[in-house]
């Protein structure tokens, strides 16, 4: 059940340049699943819309958010400091299916900010799993966390760590494989994740990123072209954040 409440910040850091890790007090947490986002209110009143932002963990009456500066939104959640309150929303979206991996190889995928969600399905996903995950450079928030779940494997668009180039790189120079794939990132990365897994016969889940203003659906200022007909529009789209931002990545089209 979605509700608004104003959460307390239990504590702030950066962890790389523009990247910052907030953790929030709120009983959302009980009620969110990994892929799932909540949405964060200004202070600032000629800011009326609301900044959605993925959850990155969660743990009962607290949720951590992982989230790059972006604009004076976000810039302002990155000076909160433990004590402070920000008000929020949600969770929202429908998260990853976890039940697919079961029993299967699941490789996770994320690039960019498309990282910090990955860390809650990589505690919570069962079986056999290892990562992939891009970065522009070294600066590789969230590591730690990640290898404490399995192989992580890492591409770095300068290469000054593991292999250079995409995250599709780094899959062909280890020879990774998988039965099932859950990826977040940058469209061109989910492109190439959805040309992938096609072409090799994997079922595969993608989680969009995409600027939001409402965040539940209404306005349709976030859709995704898609094979089948929308029962909202009645025309040929999705709308990330209410029908995803989790989707089959047969289901959606670029």
């Amino acid at each position: 059940m979605k509700r608004k409440e104003e959460a307390a910040v239990l504590s702030q850091e950066c962890l790389a340049p523009g990247i910052y890790s907030m953790w929030l007090e709120t009983g959302m947490g009980k009620e969110a699943a990994p892929g799932q986002f909540v949405s964060l209110y200004s202070r600032d009143g000629s800011r009326l819309l609301p900044r959605p932002i993925s959850l990155c963990e969660i743990r009962n009456d607290r949720i951590r958010l992982v989230y790059r500066v972006a604009g004076k939104g976000t810039e302002e959640f990155s000076c909160l400091e433990s004590g402070n309150t920000v008000e929020i929303m949600g969770p929202f979206g429908n998260g990853f299916p976890l039940k697919e991996a079961k029993e299967k190889r699941a490789l996770l995928i994320g690039g960019g900010i498309g990282i910090p969600p990955m860390v809650e399905v990589a505690r919570q996903i069962p079986g056999e799993k290892q990562f992939v995950m891009g970065y522009r450079d070294n600066q590789m928030f969230l590591k730690k966390e990640l290898e404490e779940r399995g192989p992580l494997f890492v591409a770095t668009e300068d290469g000054s760590f593991g292999t250079k180039g995409t995250v599709l790189d780094a899959i062909r120079e280890n020879g990774l494989l998988a039965d099932v794939i859950f990826a977040c990132g940058p469209l061109p990365m989910l492109r190439a994740v959805k040309d992938y897994a096609a072409a090799h016969g994997i079922l595969a889940w993608i989680s969009m990123e995409e600027r939001m203003a409402c965040g539940i659906g209404a306005c349709l200022a976030c859709v995704c072209g898609s094979k089948e007909v929308d029962g909202h529009s009645h025309v040929h789209n999705k709308r990330i954040c209410k029908d995803g931002p989790v989707f089959s990545a047969e289901e959606v089209e670029f």
